[in-house]
């Protein structure tokens, strides 16, 4: 972004302010995304900015209009921001029309629009109303939705075509973070591998293992239950129960992992006793006491230790999910302390995730930690070693623009 000379121009700017919201009231719960992206609305003040964004998805209770965003945009700024109740109509342009340098301009949610959510060809982004409209409007369109760069959509990829697109300050500093952290080290290094998603986990302790972008991975959460599964270990029935609610094909799940640690060898490792809820209170169980009458809410103090431990002497730590149910103060423990040995780590360190960053800031280690990401999805597609569609756009478009083929 700071390569274009901005300076009057009207830009079209893609930010990801999805934020947890009150289904009742609408009232928006966190809004730490939006700090975020303070530095790049900050840079462009002598720009007309036109922000799109997206809240929820269809179908669930946090999909709603974004004007509650633009008033606690406007609190965090300091300066109004415009809501205008439409994506592509008229009133979007009555708006952008009384735009001066300076003003900002928020749109509607962009999930709103079919062509946002129901196409899935890429090649016809660039057709799409939404691109269509839009790009008549704009000069640039800048990019600094990291949190959505695992995907392709009109608002996030379809202009690349059609103007310059650069990338905005947070998703440059995202991509430099997770970039240094996908790199090989020689030494001593881990990923921490957390909370319920197993299928990601699964997916991304393969790449950091098979490229040596770490040496060893930590299983805890569910990630962990599973892994104690795939090493033959019987977790009792209420475990069997929850995975059968809460994980998908969790079965299947248990033979991936099985796989990799016949691939990984020792460089998987699984908890080594456990921490159960007895009618409310935390009772250590080792595995050998297996299986179990209650169910797993956290790691055990043995593998806390372990696991901190090699935190500790790591030249580069990853990590990514709670230890266990670290809502509940009886079982915060594990997730808790893993967070504080990250803290103390020399080495690089890096996390990303809802309720990881919810954690850290819950802690306030945020500065002791070297990079914190916007976001989950996102951070685990790239450490997974996915396309990222976003990151494939800007690229395409800085051939585009050394070519000259945005020169009119």
């Amino acid at each position: 972004m700071n390569e274009l000379d901005l300076a009057g121009a009207t830009v079209l700017l893609r930010l990801d302010i999805n934020s947890p919201v009150n289904p009742q009231t609408g009232d928006i719960l966190d809004d730490t995304r939006m700090w975020r992206h303070v530095p790049t609305l900050q840079t462009l003040e002598d720009s007309r900015v036109i922000i799109m964004a997206h809240q929820g998805r269809p179908g669930s209770k946090d999909f709603s209009s974004l004007e509650p965003h633009a008033r606690r945009l406007s609190d965090i700024l300091g300066e109004h921001v415009v809501y205008v109740d439409s994506l592509v109509g008229s009133s979007m342009r009555k708006a952008v029309d009384k735009l001066r340098p300076g003003d900002k301009l928020l749109l509607e949610n962009t999930r709103f629009y079919a062509e946002e959510v129901a196409l899935k060809k890429e090649t016809d982004f660039q057709n799409t109303v939404l691109v269509s409209k839009l790009s008549s409007v704009a000069d640039v369109f800048v990019n600094d939705a990291f949190a959505a760069a695992h995907r392709a959509q009109p608002s996030l990829t379809g202009f690349v075509e059609r103007m310059p697109c650069a990338a905005g300050l947070l998703m440059e500093k995202e991509l430099e973070g997770i970039s240094r952290a996908s790199e090989p080290v020689e030494g001593e290094s881990c990923a921490v591998l957390g909370g319920i998603k197993v299928d990601d986990s699964i997916h991304v302790m393969d790449n950091l293992l098979s490229n040596r972008v770490v040496k060893d991975v930590l299983c805890t959460g569910v990630v962990g239950n599973i892994a104690l599964l795939a090493k033959g270990y019987d977790l009792g029935e209420s475990n069997k129960i929850f995975l059968t609610k809460e994980v998908p094909d969790y079965e299947k799940m248990v033979e991936q992992m099985r796989s990799l640690l016949a691939k990984h060898g020792d460089s998987i490792h699984a908890p080594t006793d456990l921490a159960l809820n007895v009618g409310g209170k935390r009772e250590h169980i080792r595995l050998e006491e297996l299986p179990a009458e209650h169910s797993i809410f956290d790691i055990g103090l043995d593998t806390i230790v372990r696991y901190s431990n090699m935190i500790n002497g790591s030249e580069k730590v990853i990590l990514n999910g709670p230890a266990g149910v670290f809502e509940l103060p009886e079982f915060s423990e594990g997730t808790f302390e893993l967070f504080r040995a990250m803290a103390r780590c020399k080495g690089y360190t890096i996390m990303g995730g809802g309720h990881t960053n919810a954690v850290a800031e819950k802690l306030g280690i945020e500065r002791k930690i070297d990079h914190i990401s916007t976001g989950g999805g996102a951070l685990i597609k790239y450490l997974s070693g996915d396309r990222m569609p976003v990151i494939e756009m800007l690229e395409k478009s800085k051939r585009l623009y050394d070519e000259g083929a945005y020169e009119k």
